[in-house]
């Protein structure tokens, strides 16, 4: 089991940023894929950033690239991600995630193991 724990969504006007966070608890060693998604209102759940917690090789939807980092702290027990230049469109519940090595090659949620509960993030004038 893994347990994953959000925090630091909010509300932030156009251009802005936000940092959020994800301790990560468990059994860590067997999902050493970690990863963030995030859903929109009518929209489907999709990935923004991944990391490969042991290598640190990272990975970013393209909508982000540039403008998000994900990153982990050097004990490994919290998850970051650094959103700048945010957009109207990058409004939703953010979650982070873990799955083996397949969810860091592919992205897919199906690749999923575990599920934190999701911190709003809303990005508005």
């Amino acid at each position: 089991q893994v347990q994953l724990v959000e925090s630091g969504g909010g509300s932030v006007e156009p251009g802005g940023s936000l940092r959020l966070s994800c301790t990560v608890a468990g059994e860590t060693y067997s999902r050493p894929c970690l990863a963030w998604f995030r859903q929109g209102l009518g929209k489907e759940r999709e990935g923004v950033a991944r990391i490969d917690s042991r290598a640190g090789k990272t990975y970013y939807d393209n909508s982000v690239q540039g403008r998000f980092t994900v990153s982990q702290d050097t004990d490994k027990n919290s998850l970051f991600l650094e959103m700048g230049s945010l957009e109207p469109g990058d409004t939703g519940m953010y979650y982070c995630a873990a799955g083996r090595w397949a969810l860091c090659s592919l992205g897919r949620l199906v690749d999923v193991n575990f599920w934190g509960q999701g911190t709003q993030v809303t990005v508005s004038s």
